[in-house]
């Protein structure tokens, strides 16, 4: 018998008798990779694959795969149904609260770098805002919501009342953006 890390390999047939490979792809340089089924040793030659299920061993052909598989079909299910979950279960990468409605570019977590329109209650990246004020000066319009195209409010009063009108249509974004608001500036309103 010949042990190599956690691998017991009997030299006389090359058959394991026990087969536990790491989980990762990457295996460090002192393990050896053998198929699960016959024993060979990856090489130059042999190109081993995964079993497609669960990755947690390697075959080097579709007859030691078959010859395997009642030996390792409970294994490879329970580990397929923790990937499954693993896939499922997953956190998103980036943590965002929203994307841009027409750049569809993830907004950031800071708010000083987006705006939040009054007449629409959607969140817009300051891009956007941006350049849809230099094409509303280059084509001498109206400042516009660049979102749903409605007349931007002139002074604070125009858009206070905009909000208020929001807020009684129990719109949830203007409630949050009101509530922020007076947070902020320390008036907890009536």
């Amino acid at each position: 018998l010949v042990t190599i890390n956690h691998l017991i390999i009997p030299t006389y047939n090359r058959i394991p008798i026990h087969y536990n490979m790491a989980k990762e792809d990457k295996l460090n340089n002192n393990e050896i990779v053998c198929c699960a089924s016959c024993g060979a040793l990856a090489g130059d030659d042999i190109k081993l694959k995964d079993c497609t299920a669960c990755k947690l061993v390697k075959y080097c052909g579709i007859k030691c795969q078959k010859d395997h598989r009642p030996k390792h079909k409970k294994e490879c299910k329970k580990r397929a149904a923790e990937l499954r979950d693993e896939i499922i279960f997953k956190q998103p990468e980036s943590s965002h609260e929203e994307d841009c409605p027409i750049c569809l570019v993830p907004l950031s977590l800071d708010e000083n770098e987006s705006i939040l329109m009054m007449c629409c209650s959607k969140t817009i990246c300051l891009g956007c805002d941006h350049a849809y004020s230099i094409r509303s000066v280059k084509d001498k319009q109206e400042p516009t919501c660049p979102f749903c195209r409605n007349p931007q409010p002139q002074t604070r009063e125009e858009a206070e009342k905009i909000l208020m009108k929001r807020i009684q249509a129990n719109d949830p974004v203007a409630l949050c953006h009101e509530g922020k608001s007076r947070y902020i500036h320390g008036d907890p309103g009536a």
